[in-house]
Parts: structure tokens; sequence; C-alpha cells
């Protein structure tokens, strides 16, 4: 058994750790320093299919996440009033502009690209792989800002395109990056939740041996 400061129960309890919640305050329990260090150490060894390392992230702060947040309800409002969900929708909506920041994590789509040219017999492979990686450093990123005191939840914006652009349009980002997924976060407003019932594992597990 390799030596080691940590144990396995310690890591699986932090991960536990981990739930969606919804209500957030814009206040921070950390400097911003220790969330930039935060990220940063995530990106340090988050891992990816080869190393090809195709994830980018940005993050956004204080003033500037609740601008992100008014672009956001800017272009998606008259879509989902379109489809007749923005009543309930909108409040959500408000809820996450209401944190202290946004955590955006994109694939950098170049590298997919370089990824495919130098390991052809798996290229097909490497925009699923990408996706792996991002969700990765999603739950590591995830998990340590709520052991830092914050609650956060993870959204999936690009499910509507004219809110991505915007959301690219806001970070500056390349025309390649694409959105995998914004996570807002902030101290909690709300009691931290219980893990919610999962299926019985003789129904999700599978042991041969």
């Amino acid at each position: 058994m390799p030596a080691t400061a940590y144990n396995t129960d310690q890591w699986l309890a932090a991960a536990k750790y981990r739930r969606t919640i919804y209500g957030l305050k814009d206040t921070s329990p950390v400097p911003d320093s220790r969330i930039e260090e935060i990220i940063k150490e995530v990106l340090s060894f988050a891992p990816s299919s080869y190393n090809t390392q195709p994830g980018r992230i940005t993050l956004v702060l204080g003033q500037k996440h609740k601008d992100l947040w008014d672009d956001i309800i800017t272009v998606a409002e008259p879509i989902l009033k379109g489809f007749g969900v923005w009543d309930k929708m909108g409040p959500t909506f408000q809820a996450f502009r209401n944190a202290y920041g946004s955590v955006l994590f994109w694939v950098r789509g170049e590298s997919v690209k370089e990824s495919q040219e130098t390991h052809k017999a798996a290229a097909h492979m490497f925009e699923q792989f990408s996706e792996h990686a991002s969700g990765m450093a999603q739950i590591y990123v995830w998990t340590a800002l709520e052991l830092e005191g914050f609650g956060a939840n993870l959204q999936h914006l690009a499910s509507i395109p004219p809110v991505e652009a915007a959301i690219k349009k806001f970070a500056g980002v390349p025309d390649d990056y694409s959105l995998k997924a914004n996570m807002n976060f902030g101290e909690p407003a709300q009691p931290h939740p219980e893990v919610p019932a999962k299926l019985p594992t003789s129904e999700t597990l599978k042991i041969i041996k």
C-alpha cells in the first residue's frame, strides 16, 4: 500500500458531501485567490485520455458573475417564453444570478482535432474522451468548492445555442470552444441536502470473480 496522508474513506466522504444546492448567496467564505488556487490545482492534475488536455476553464466572480447572468437572461427569456416555461425557469435563473461566481467548463475543439490526427486509430473516440475529461474536472472543482464552504449547482446552458453564444461572447473565448457545463457557486442559503435515494446495487453493480 502506498504511503499517503489521505485514505480512501476520506476521499469518498468528500465526494459524497458534494450536493446540488440551488439556494446560494453572493458571498464567499474565502478570498478570491483561494478559489483561483483551487481551479489551477485541478487543472494541474485532472486526467484526460492520452494526456491531450482538451479542457479549458473560465472563472467569473462577483459583479462579473451577475453581468454574465444578465446577458444569459436577456437571451434566454424570449426563447423560454416561446416554449411556455419562463414563468417556471425565470426565478431559477434569477437564483443562479444571485450566486457569487461561475465556473465555465469548455472543451477546446482544436485540441480534439489535434488528438484525432495524432491518434488516428482512436480518432472517433476523442469527442467522447473530451466529455470524460471535462466531467472529471467538474467533479473535482465542485467537491473542492463545497469543502471550502460553498454551495454549488451545475447547469448545461449549451442546450440553448443562442445562450451558449452569449456566454462565449461574454467570456471572450475562441470560436472552437464548446461549453460543457457552467457551475454557479456561493455561500449556501439553504440547508445542505441529504443524499437522494439511489437504485439498489443489485441493479447497478455486477461482480464477476
